[in-house]
């Protein structure tokens, strides 16, 4: 069961943060290799190497025609979504529609005489989503990678998921039909990364790939970042709760036990100055745990990395949550919009009791892909911004460099690139406009 650690055992409290902080993503050499050498394959054999993983990793032999799902295929999983579900998710894509929709940059030009600077920004041209299969199939998260691509005015987004998903779980081929995403292959684990990055003859490669994976998909985004854009690599989720006399024990449970189904490594942690209010929420987390489907990963994620941390004030608490710099924060107490004030890193911060985490996992409008592992110190959720590139703008006349090219010389003779002073120099006995 979750622990609770005093306020006056500091020992056991960095003993347990440091296990928690530790949890990030990390790749063992023997993975990198196996991953690796998928990638070389897919590069030099292409759609037979695609064929042959997926014969190996997934039961599924595909001839080459096959690798391509239909709109026809995709039309009659679709169809078999329910309505209720549809309806919600109509409802939840117009909402991050609306969210993103503020994120969108601007070309923008300045002058001054004889100059022209300026930014412009374009989207990028295609964009590789994977989506995984399995239990990790959230129809969700085809929404928060594809609308943002939309907004940014990415022309080509393409698709990838192993062969049985579509099959499995018509909530994702209902989510890619309601979006218009036309360009699904049935490929899954690292060779499709490799297949989006290299290209094959069935498959034209992207300049970007994002979307959650298992480990070989996330190896897999690692080794090829540089030939291509990514995301991100996701490590496992987290979320932290604050909490004063004022919340009820009941809801803190229910949103410990949401963050800790995802997966046996996700890290649910409750911070408050108020011990009966803790004791009260772990009877609530023996009490809800046992009606739910995935109780027994719950119960192993929670036994890892679950944590109630009691704390002498309330501004203790929040100095643990921005040294902890979780992906989701929530607030429940008297004062939460001030003391929301107070979280300086986190990827998602969630504003009183009748805000729940899964409020942002499914319908609010901001994006659920949030930076994991502490790295909300010095990154943000995937947005519009994400999937748009920016490109300088430089212009001056010759009067413009004749007066700049003196210290531009200067800056350059102090780096050593004498070529580089001669390149503006030259141009002083040349004037044109």
């Amino acid at each position: 069961m979750i622990e609770i650690v005093d306020k006056n055992d500091s020992n056991r409290r960095e003993q347990r943060l440091k296990a928690l902080l530790a949890r990030g993503v990390s790749f063992d050499g023997e993975l990198m290799a196996q991953v690796g050498a998928i990638l070389d394959d897919v590069r030099q054999r292409g759609d037979a190497a695609l064929i042959a993983y997926t014969a190996r990793f997934d039961g599924v032999e595909l001839d080459p025609e096959e690798l391509r799902v239909s709109e026809e295929t995709l039309q009659h999983s679709a169809a078999r979504a329910d309505p209720k579900f549809l309806e919600a998710l109509r409802r939840a894509i117009h909402n991050v529609r609306e969210f993103h929709q503020q994120q969108l940059e601007t070309s923008w030009e300045m002058t001054a005489p004889g100059i022209l600077l300026g930014q412009r920004v374009t989207p990028i041209e295609s964009v590789g989503l994977y989506v995984p299969g399995g239990t990790a199939a959230y129809p969700s998260s085809v929404v928060m990678n594809v609308v943002p691509a939309q907004i940014a005015g990415v022309e080509r987004i393409a698709v990838t998921t192993p062969p049985q998903t579509l099959k499995d779980n018509p909530a994702v081929a209902a989510a890619l039909k309601e979006l218009g995403v036309t360009e699904v292959y049935r490929i899954g684990g690292a060779q499709a990364i490799a297949a989006l990055t290299y290209g094959t003859h069935s498959i034209r490669q992207v300049d970007k790939i994002t979307g959650p994976g298992n480990r070989f998909v996330a190896a897999a985004k690692k080794l090829v970042f540089g030939l291509v854009g990514i995301d991100s690599i996701a490590g496992p989720t987290e979320v932290v709760i604050i909490a004063d006399e004022s919340a009820r024990p009941e809801f803190i449970a229910a949103d410990l036990l949401a963050q800790a189904e995802h997966a046996v490594d996700a890290a649910v942690v409750l911070i408050t100055t108020n011990l009966s209010l803790a004791e009260a929420v772990v009877r609530e987390i023996g009490r809800q745990i046992r009606s739910l489907a995935r109780a027994d990963l719950i119960r192993t994620s929670i036994e890892k990395y679950g944590l109630i941390l009691i704390t002498h004030t309330i501004d203790e608490a929040y100095e643990l949550v921005n040294r902890i710099a979780p992906e989701h924060v929530q607030i429940m107490t008297d004062a939460a919009d001030e003391d929301a004030k107070k979280v300086r890193h986190a990827g998602a911060i969630f504003i009183g009791a009748q805000t729940p985490a899964a409020v942002g996992d499914y319908f609010a409008g901001p994006n659920h892909v949030l930076p994991t592992g502490g790295s909300a110190r010095f990154s943000s959720a995937l947005s519009v911004k994400d999937f748009l590139k920016r490109t300088s703008l430089v212009r001056y006349s010759a009067d413009a460099l004749r007066e700049a090219a003196e210290s531009i010389a200067a800056l350059a003779t102090v780096e050593r690139l004498d070529a580089h002073a001669q390149s503006a120099l030259i141009r002083l006995n040349h004037r044109q406009s």
